[in-house]
């Protein structure tokens, strides 16, 4: 369970603000007129804190309960500003579309990508293929996780595909992730966005069915999270 001590607002209010600006497209502003049109009177600030302490943190757990995704990925970078600087968000996809691991990254190169990529197998295990863009740097990445796993006998080689078409798939998730984020217009600090973007990501998940619902509202799922 995730606590929630020390906060002066309900629970429910809480996930009810944290859910609403990682769901849709709003500002903070905007966020704090539609709570006080509803009687709960908050600071922008405020919300802010929310959603950078709890975004993550039910993030984690969505992560945790999604259902098992594919073994063939579809994996690309779009661009969030950070600080008035384009940083990197790494994402990845399943041939269904499911998603399986974001990373935010200051720059787009080598090391970026290597982690990238350890991150989400260690989550998910080794995919079967993966297909990027004509990026040298996301190829390397790959070919280096691919000598590892040569040399440390773990069996299977991932395959990798360098096919524009094929990655389609992911390029039309974007969409989702900067709709929501465009009235942000920007993070003013790098933890906040990685934050934020935990929480946009894990809306999305539900959105797209990826965490059992059993009949409940979105809302309801993301505030099962934290239970």
């Amino acid at each position: 369970m995730i606590e929630f001590k020390g906060v002066h607002y309900p629970k429910s209010v809480i996930l009810y603000a944290v859910f609403f600006y990682v769901r849709y497209a709003v500002s903070y502003r905007d966020l704090e007129e539609i709570l006080g049109e509803r009687g709960v009177t908050v600071d922008h600030a405020t919300l802010n804190r929310w959603v950078v302490k709890f975004a993550p943190l039910i993030a984690a757990r969505a992560q945790a309960r999604k259902r098992p995704t594919a073994s063939s990925w579809r994996m690309d970078e779009t661009y969030i500003k950070v600080k008035g600087r384009w940083c990197y968000l790494y994402r990845a996809v399943d041939r269904d579309g499911q998603t399986l691991d974001f990373m935010l990254a200051e720059r787009r190169d080598l090391t970026a990508a290597r982690r990238f990529f350890k991150q989400a197998i260690e989550t998910h295990g080794v995919p079967e293929r993966v297909v990027i863009d004509k990026s040298g740097a996301n190829l390397a990445g790959l070919e280096a996780v691919n000598v590892i796993l040569k040399f440390t006998g773990i069996g299977r080689m991932i395959e990798v595909r360098q096919v524009k078409y094929l990655n389609n798939i992911i390029e039309q998730d974007h969409r989702f992730i900067k709709r929501i984020t465009r009235p942000m217009m920007g993070f003013k600090a790098f933890h906040s966005a990685i934050a934020t973007v935990a929480g946009i990501e894990t809306a999305h998940m539900i959105r797209k069915g990826q965490i059992p619902a059993n009949g409940a509202s979105a809302f309801q799922t993301f505030a099962r999270l934290a239970a």
